[in-house]
């Protein structure tokens, strides 16, 4: 695809998605305060209308892009959703372009993804209003400097993602969690020295954190395995029609009863919780690996 043909399609997408966003954005905005009311059966209502606003919105993206950038996605394993349905999802994290993924693939078949967030993400004009308007968790990590020098802080990140899932108790939702932390770097790879091709390493304590502030709600887990081929494309190469496949592999599992407990206090769990993520983890990387290959011999017969 030339160059100008690029800029015109990314132009394009970019100015619709632009108009997408804001139109969806203000009635959010607009209607969110009502939220503060303390009558529960009205402050329930609204956050579904809300969520039914993003996910038209998220529809209406969906339609752009079929019509500036279209993509085929390639969808494997097994993928019975429903939206009745309370779920945690994982999924590798290599670029912003994840996100359009991951919202293209299950909007409408799992109920609306709520991300985590960080605590700074919330002063985007626009989007950071809409994010807390659609009950989005925003975290604050402490660093093991800052615990150090005020030992107050430490459990304060557990308390704010129990208090964020609470929220998520009285209706189906789906809530997000980037187990890697970051996304994918060649170099943050190395430093790490992680033992997967793939992936970085997973860090446990967010999701134990969030699975024990369900507690009984959530029982289903959506792992998802995004794959692609040539090359891991920036925002920009998405919208401008450059990213023509993508793989994402999808498997739902039940939460087993071992992924529950006392993350902090029960040493015993936290070791075994860590392993279970990492064997995870280990048949995510198999998975990336068996993508790679097929794309690799498909190149080949080419």
């Amino acid at each position: 695809m030339g160059r100008i043909s690029c800029l015109i399609r990314g132009s394009l997408a970019f100015v619709c998605l632009g108009i997408s966003t804001l139109f969806w954005v203000l009635p959010i905005i607009i209607l969110s305060p009502i939220k503060l009311l303390p009558i529960p059966m009205i402050r329930t209502m609204i956050s579904s209308l809300l969520d039914n606003c993003a996910t038209t919105w998220i529809s209406i993206n969906g339609i752009i892009e079929r019509i500036f950038h279209p993509v085929d996605i390639h969808l494997h394993g097994n993928a019975e959703l429903t939206p009745k349905e309370w779920y945690m999802v994982i999924a590798n994290h290599q670029s912003w372009v994840d996100i359009l993924i991951l919202q293209r693939v299950l909007n409408r078949k799992i109920p609306f993804l709520k991300f985590f967030l960080k605590k700074e993400l919330i002063f985007v004009p626009f989007l950071g209003l809409a994010w807390w308007a659609l009950d989005f968790p925003f975290m604050r990590r402490y660093s093991t400097t800052q615990l150090r020098k005020n030992p107050k802080l430490r459990g304060k990140d557990i308390e704010i993602t129990r208090n964020a899932c609470a929220k998520f108790k009285s209706t189906p939702v789906s809530i997000m969690n980037f187990v890697e932390g970051t996304r994918f770097k060649t170099e943050k790879h190395q430093q790490q020295k992680s033992q997967f091709t793939h992936l970085l390493k997973p860090k446990a304590g967010g999701l134990a954190f969030a699975l024990s502030a369900m507690g009984d709600h959530i029982h289903k887990l959506v792992n998802v395995s995004i794959y692609y081929p040539h090359k891991i494309p920036t925002y920009w190469e998405y919208i401008s029609g450059q990213v023509k496949d993508v793989h994402v592999h999808i498997e739902v599992t039940d939460i087993p009863a071992e992924m529950r407990g006392d993350y902090i206090k029960d040493r015993a769990f936290k070791i075994a919780f860590q392993e279970q993520l990492n064997h995870i983890w280990q048949e995510k990387d198999q998975i990336l690996n068996q993508l790679a290959q097929k794309n690799t011999e498909n190149h080949k017969v080419r």
